[in-house]
């Protein structure tokens, strides 16, 4: 009788350890889904815009381009927030904008490890869907992909005197006003008071106001 007992111990013993490993695995796989989701579902989208860190060279030739500015500064696409966090110590209220929230959530922390978490604000959201009517200063990390549709998207939301910065690769059809930077590293910059003729039209009033 000892030995169909043992036997059936046996077996309990193996279902129940059959039990926990398929609960451990489940749960593995579950975290591993929320972990991976968001830089997955990014790529399933229309223009795919992938992580790549900025070099500290390329952040340098940011800054460069925001040399005698001021106003609101917005990145778009910012990743782990390393623009957002060097501008706002230049001074700039900065604010990105980016669609991975874990990333968003590790920008938030770098920027209260870096002391200026006050200066600066992180947004989850998809950058078709958020206007840039308020920022003076934007700065984008692209792919080819999307910058005729985002140019047309600034070109349309902008104020005259606002600046675009992008890094990587520049706009098809605007013609930059600075370049900075070789290889990976190259910086352009666009002002829209250029693009659009602002300072011709301010001279053209000017003698009609002072009369």
């Amino acid at each position: 009788a000892a030995g169909p007992l043992e036997a059936c111990e046996g077996g309990s013993r193996r279902k129940a350890w059959g039990l926990v490993v398929t609960a451990a695995v489940s749960g593995t796989l579950v975290a591993l889904y929320a972990v991976v989701t968001p830089f997955v579902m990014p790529a399933l989208r229309r223009v795919c815009l992938p992580f790549v860190p900025a070099t500290s060279t390329q952040i340098q030739n940011v800054l460069k381009m925001l040399e005698n500015r001021s106003g609101s500064l917005v990145d778009i696409g910012s990743g782990d927030g390393r623009i957002v966090i060097a501008a706002a110590k230049r001074g700039f209220e900065a604010v990105g904008y980016e669609l991975n929230p874990w990333l968003v959530w590790y920008s938030r922390y770098r920027a209260w490890r870096d002391g200026v978490h006050q200066n600066t604000k992180f947004y989850i959201s998809d950058l078709w869907k958020v206007s840039f009517s308020d920022y003076t200063n934007v700065v984008v990390f692209g792919v080819p992909q999307m910058m005729p549709q985002l140019e047309k998207k600034l070109e349309e939301e902008l104020e005259c005197n606002a600046r675009i910065i992008a890094c990587r690769f520049p706009f098809p059809c605007w013609i930059p006003d600075h370049t900075t930077g070789e290889g990976i590293d190259t910086v352009w910059a666009y002002d829209l008071k250029h693009r659009r003729g602002c300072e011709t039209k301010t001279l053209a009033i000017t003698p009609e106001t002072e009369f």
